[in-house]
């Protein structure tokens, strides 16, 4: 069996009577995309700093390449970073602050004049050369950090919250080339953020921080379809939760009652639940379906409380008899929309396998 190219071993982080990390495990694959996800102060980009050496775990190890990293300063261990700002020198130009790590390792003139051309190429900067960085917008001046940080052919790319300090669009349009960049130069990267949106558009896997731990790791449908606790239920996708009792359980799944005495059966459970204990229902609003309430109700009866124009979908705010509220995501033009009106009566309903049971 092949051996991950990153180890991450029981890495702890303490500061005083604070823990900041706990108990961190994860193993990368050479060439993966792996994207550290959470709030702030999950311990995401503590982690990422001690990978880094700018932390020293209060436990653990970490071997890139079979090799322990934790006696290595950081300026040793070869390793890329690229931070939310953009560090780059002011009194350099674009050329020279791509050329500036080159330069430090000692590499011949003509070899670094052809790296800093082919990094040009790789962000897409070809011409910008000799360029300051106050003359050029946040988007270019993070893709010279990027071109700077992949300069000297690092083994494993650090980014912690890159892409924050820009705009919607821009970010957006950064996003795609951080993902054709990683495509093109099948380096190893550890990405840092708190956008779930980002994360899903960029990673291979995602590792879901919470309170220092971490929570579930998996691809983005993996984490989406399957979420292992109600944090990630939460953090991945929107979800509304539904109070419930369980009648039984086996084989992790539930039979539960709602509060109208309604029984839903194989319902995927998560944690341990016991006869006549109380839980939650989530359910995803992309999932439901949402009908008029006529003649016998097949679903959970609910009251229109907002309807929300946005763009491709339409955002149904509804509550439930018991006082609940559960959004509803249908797609623009969808003939459930037609007439519906605040006020109105409906009924919901989805497929058990689409929705969770946490205890």
């Amino acid at each position: 069996m092949t051996e991950p190219f990153l180890q991450i071993q029981g890495i702890r982080k303490a500061y005083g009577p604070v823990v900041a990390v706990e108990n961190v495990d994860l193993q990368v694959r050479r060439g993966e995309f792996l994207t550290f996800l959470g709030p702030s102060g999950s311990g995401k980009s503590t982690t990422l700093y001690i990978l880094a050496g700018f932390e020293d775990p209060t436990a653990g190890n970490i071997l890139l390449d079979g090799r322990s990293l934790l006696s290595i300063p950081s300026h040793k261990r070869n390793i890329g970073m690229v931070f939310q700002r953009y560090t780059l020198f002011p009194h350099l130009s674009v050329g020279e602050n791509i050329a500036f790590p080159l330069k430090v390792r000692r590499l011949p003139k003509a070899e670094v004049d052809a790296k800093v051309k082919e990094m040009l190429r790789l962000v897409r900067l070809e011409g910008f050369e000799d360029r300051r960085p106050a003359q050029m917008s946040g988007g270019q001046q993070q893709r010279v950090a990027l071109a700077r940080a992949l300069a000297y052919d690092p083994p494993l790319l650090l980014m912690d919250e890159p892409l924050s300090a820009l705009d919607k669009k821009l970010r957006e349009e950064i996003q795609y080339e951080i993902r054709r960049i990683h495509q093109q130069t099948e380096v190893t990267i550890l990405y840092v953020t708190h956008d779930q949106e980002e994360a899903l558009r960029l990673s291979d896997r995602i590792a879901v921080f919470s309170k220092g731990i971490i929570d579930q790791i998996g691809t983005g449908p993996e984490l989406y379809s399957n979420p292992q606790t109600r944090f990630v239920a939460e953090f991945i996708g929107d979800s509304d939760f539904l109070p419930c009792k369980v009648l039984s359980a086996s084989d992790g799944h539930a039979t539960i009652s709602l509060g109208d005495g309604r029984a839903l059966d194989r319902i995927p459970l998560h944690g341990f639940a016991s006869a006549g204990g109380k839980a939650a229902l989530m359910l995803r609003p992309e999932r439901l379906r949402l009908a008029r309430i006529s003649g016998e109700n097949a679903g959970i009866a609910a009251t229109v409380s907002d309807i929300t124009f946005l763009g491709n979908n339409i955002h149904v705010s509804t509550t439930t008899d018991d006082g609940a509220l559960v959004s509803v995501r249908l797609p623009f033009g969808h003939e459930a929309i037609a007439g519906l009106n605040r006020g109105d009566r409906v009924q919901l309903t989805f497929d058990a396998g689409s929705a969770h049971v946490f205890c």
